[in-house]
């Protein structure tokens, strides 16, 4: 009898404590797609628990990156489905585990690409953990800290995150403009500082949307002479507003004429198919040709060989993102210079964002969606 009563009191024990473990979990509903290229849908799911070492942010602004379009689209490889993206997010800390320090309840947070990584190799040790072979994505990603569950991104009510992977945002900050900056941001910032972009150097940058219309501004504040290339007609003026001194439609072959050789720094933010040996030809000798931009993987541009041979000299590099100081940097300098994104506000509904991607698509978005979470029912 006594051993009977034993096993139902730990029956018991066992069951509450896991009550109280899924009443630890975070509600959240969001906007997902359930299918490969799919349109949006509510979604309500839960989060990890709010370990000692997160903040639970309430999610105020989150952008729509054309990233997040490949893979919905499963451009970048199999997904899994339901699938809620968004890496550029904006919110109010509104809880924090016991170790926190860096941030308050009240305090504003900013989230990027990914959310965890192993802390301990070499890249994680120089403040590159994009790099880090078990970095953490932000969304369609495996959390091997919470048993391996499918993390789920900003087009949401809220996140959790570890601290050390969310940024602190000045209160004076345009939030409204704000979540752009944790990805188009700090892809471009990084190379351009990677390459000591000084006053008076030349620099083009090839590609002018949600990032490229960023390093354009980046570059002009830090006095370089700018030239933007692009594919259409419709944004030569904005260029020029923006401080570029040269616009170039790449489908004028006039406007191309004798441009080799002659810029210090290019940055490619081209995320379709296109010709990167035209780059590398107009780069400088002894100048970088910095990447960003991702196509999708049956639309991956390539390079001849004996075109790194004939323009010896150049420097090559990709580059993804920037480690979490660097990102803190850079948005601290985004608020200093009142360097921000060029945004058009949607509501987060699924009819609109569902429009928004195909807009996107098309190339009529100038120059990123930015999605008020406070309008989520």
């Amino acid at each position: 009898m006594k051993k009977i009563i034993g096993i139902s009191f730990l029956l018991v024990f066992v069951l509450s404590s896991m009550t109280i473990a899924q009443e630890k979990r975070i509600p959240a509903k969001g906007l997902a797609v359930y299918e490969a290229g799919g349109g949006f849908k509510p979604y309500e799911f839960t989060r990890h628990a709010i370990g000692d070492d997160d903040i639970l942010i309430e999610t105020m602004y989150a952008s729509i990156c054309h990233s997040d379009l490949h893979h919905t689209h499963q451009d970048w490889g199999t997904e899994i489905y339901p699938m809620v993206p968004g890496h550029e997010i904006v919110g109010k800390v509104v809880k924090v585990g016991k170790n926190v320090t860096k941030f308050k309840v009240g305090d504003y947070a900013g989230v990027g690409c990914m959310v965890n990584s192993c802390g301990e190799c070499d890249y994680c040790k120089a403040g590159l953990e994009q790099y880090c072979k078990k970095v953490m994505m932000t969304y369609h990603g495996k959390d091997w800290a919470h048993g391996n569950e499918i993390t789920q991104g900003g087009y949401s009510n809220n996140i959790v995150v570890k601290d050390r992977f969310a940024v602190l945002v000045p209160k004076n900050a345009d939030m409204k403009k704000v979540a752009p900056l944790l990805c188009a941001g700090i892809t471009t910032y990084s190379p351009l500082r990677q390459s000591h972009i000084k006053k008076g150097d030349n620099v083009a940058i090839a590609g002018f949307g949600g990032l490229g219309h960023m390093a354009v501004k980046y570059a002009v504040a830090l006095g370089a002479k700018v030239t933007v290339f692009d594919i259409t007609e419709d944004k030569r003026a904005e260029a020029a507003k923006m401080g570029a001194i040269k616009y170039v439609n790449v489908n004028n072959e006039s406007e191309l004429k004798g441009m080799d050789d002659s810029f210090d720094f290019i940055l490619s933010t081209i995320p379709a198919m296109y010709n990167p040996s035209m780059y590398l030809k107009m780069t400088k000798f002894k100048g970088d040709f910095a990447i960003v931009g991702l196509p999708a993987f049956n639309n991956q541009p390539t390079f001849k060989v004996m075109d790194f041979v004939f323009c010896a000299g150049r420097n090559v590099y990709g580059s993804q993102i920037g480690g979490m100081k660097e990102t803190q940097e850079m948005l601290d300098y985004s608020v200093t210079n009142n360097i921000y994104p060029e945004v058009e506000i949607i509501k987060a509904n699924a009819d609109t964002v569902t429009q928004a991607y195909k807009n996107v698509l098309a190339g009529k978005v100038k120059f990123r969606y930015v999605i008020d979470m406070s309008t989520l029912k």
